[in-house]
């Protein structure tokens, strides 16, 4: 049974369509969740949890309705939107205390062997604490209560290398036992190369592709070639760039043998990003 699954989720704004956005999550998975700014991402993950109201479609975490069981899926649900940057003045303790009265399931040993992993003073105050620090605080807290699946909305924004990837590591363990998932969205694309186990490419609005990690990239080349072949190949081209030494783009895997006058290397998740999103520009 999948962790979640997602159906035709659609909201309509004034000037922005977010719709038919599908996929489905196993346990035991990473999903990362990519876009550029406005494309889609934090309208998505808000409208499955009913942070905003949706226009249409249906979310079911762990087999239920989650529009018709939204307290029960909650329970089961742990939910980080970026930094940690409320409550200033208050002790991590003092919201650790608030926070477990919402959940029936909050393990008390549970959050202090997170507190010892992660290093956390407890008597320290929110500010006192660094960005990645916050972070660490947060993912604290949202696994105590035994979610199952965590959803996490830029988790690694403003981190230094070193702290992301500490998170990245604890995002990796926490996946092994098969029992829970991870689905987060992030402009760091390299980090997705370092853990995620499926991609979900939102793009302006609608999912662009939904597939593990691999394929989505082996459906990918890069290309780069002399001027005097740009003209003749250019609408085989996803998109392209000239440089003083001709051209460099990306193109469809199947279209690579058209390509052998050019030189052609494996796809990363950044590249691909970067040059689909160009495609509109050519």
């Amino acid at each position: 049974m999948n962790l979640l699954s997602v159906k035709s989720l659609r909201k309509q704004y004034p000037s922005f369509l977010l719709d038919d956005i599908s996929f489905d999550l196993e346990p035991g998975c990473i999903m990362g969740f990519i876009g550029r700014n406005g494309a889609g991402k934090t309208t998505t993950m808000k409208a499955m949890l009913n942070l905003i109201k949706r226009d249409g479609g249906s979310v079911f975490v762990d087999g239920m309705d989650f529009f018709e069981n939204e307290s029960e899926c909650k329970q089961k649900i742990g939910f980080i939107m970026g930094e940690f940057n409320c409550y200033m003045r208050s002790k991590l303790k003092t919201i650790a205390d608030v926070t477990k009265r919402f959940y029936k399931e909050w393990d008390d040993s549970a959050y202090k062997g997170y507190l010892e992993k992660f290093s956390l003073d407890e008597n320290k105050k929110i500010r006192e604490l660094s960005a990645g620090m916050r972070v660490k605080f947060a993912l604290a807290l949202a696994l105590s209560h035994n979610a199952k699946l965590l959803i996490l909305d830029e988790p690694t924004s403003g981190l230094d290398p070193v702290s992301r990837n500490e998170l990245l590591d604890v995002l990796r363990s926490l996946v092994e036992d098969g029992t829970r998932s991870v689905l987060f969205s992030t402009h760091i694309i390299s980090d997705l190369e370092k853990c995620a186990d499926f991609i979900g490419y939102i793009k302006n609005g609608k999912l662009f592709d939904f597939t593990d990690t691999e394929s989505f990239r082996n459906k990918f080349m890069l290309v780069s070639g002399e001027q005097e072949h740009l003209e003749s190949l250019k609408t085989h081209l996803i998109s392209y760039k000239e440089n003083a030494f001709g051209f460099s783009g990306l193109i469809k895997a199947e279209d690579a043998g058209l390509f052998s006058d050019c030189r052609t290397a494996p796809a990363d998740l950044e590249s691909i990003m970067v040059y689909v999103e160009q495609e509109e520009e050519k």
